[in-house]
């Protein structure tokens, strides 16, 4: 179980995705550069099926816009020195737009050094 607080998130983008259009964002700290990707699939019952993609690692996660599992949280570094404060994005289900069947994301960045820079590259 991983515990947030709000205090250390900002909103860094609001992104809207049609199905299967994949998010890519670059994600860049000291001399090290990597992709992280993500898309949805399905929408159905309430339940936002998305998959991603971090440092050779994929997941999928099913999200709701009710409280619990609306959101999905991605740790940006290894674990080093800063263990307990490791910088993360948190993507969280904002909405479902039914007439242009996109699906409405907001992107925090919890960041307390300044060590992260966010990309956000074309849609694919």
């Amino acid at each position: 179980m991983s515990v947030t607080f709000a205090s250390n998130l900002t909103l860094d983008k609001e992104i809207a995705l049609k199905k299967d259009i994949q998010k890519k964002i670059l994600v860049k700290y000291g001399s090290s550069e990597r992709l992280f990707t993500f898309r949805w699939t399905l929408y159905k019952n309430g339940g936002l099926v998305t998959h991603r993609s971090y440092d050779r690692i994929v997941a999928q996660n099913i999200l709701y816009l009710r409280a619990q599992n609306q959101s999905f949280r991605l740790e940006l570094k290894p674990r080093g020195a800063d263990a307990f404060n490791v910088p993360y994005i948190l993507v969280k289900f904002k909405k479902f737009d039914f007439e242009k069947k996109e699906a409405v994301f907001d992107i925090f960045l919890s960041d307390d050094k300044s060590q992260i820079s966010l990309t956000y590259l074309k849609n694919s």
